[in-house]
């Protein structure tokens, strides 16, 4: 399984970043997938989450200003991030929980981070 995510980058505090997942070798539509956040110093902290059934969950931080969105034609999950902080200044990681085949057990993958920095 890999989940390689993209559209990090330095953005000015009020500012908006779109942040994209794409996930290959997981049975995607049925996978519940995850947008997680660790800053230097601090725990990884779940910021959104969105179910098969397209259930969407938010970090308290968060609500009102991050949309996750996800498009199973496209094996992709999406982290729409709008009137960004500095205290949003951190790595993402895309998170997928699901099965590789559709046998197997289900398992907890991470991808590599994609950095944002909120600053002016």
């Amino acid at each position: 399984v890999q989940l390689q995510a993209s559209g990090g980058g330095l953005v000015q505090p009020g500012g908006s970043l779109n942040l994209s997942c794409a996930a290959s070798g997981i049975i995607f539509s049925p996978s519940a997938m995850n947008w997680f956040r660790q800053a230097p110093g601090n725990q990884r902290e779940l910021v959104a989450s969105i179910t098969s059934g397209y259930y969407t969950n938010y970090a308290d931080s968060v609500k009102g200003r991050f949309t996750i969105s996800r498009d199973n034609a496209k094996n992709t999950v999406y982290l729409q991030m709008n009137s960004l902080k500095p205290e949003d200044t951190a790595s993402y990681l895309c998170n997928a929980v699901g099965r590789s085949r559709v046998t197997g057990p289900v398992g907890n993958y991470w991808g590599q981070g994609t950095q944002v920095t909120v600053s002016s």
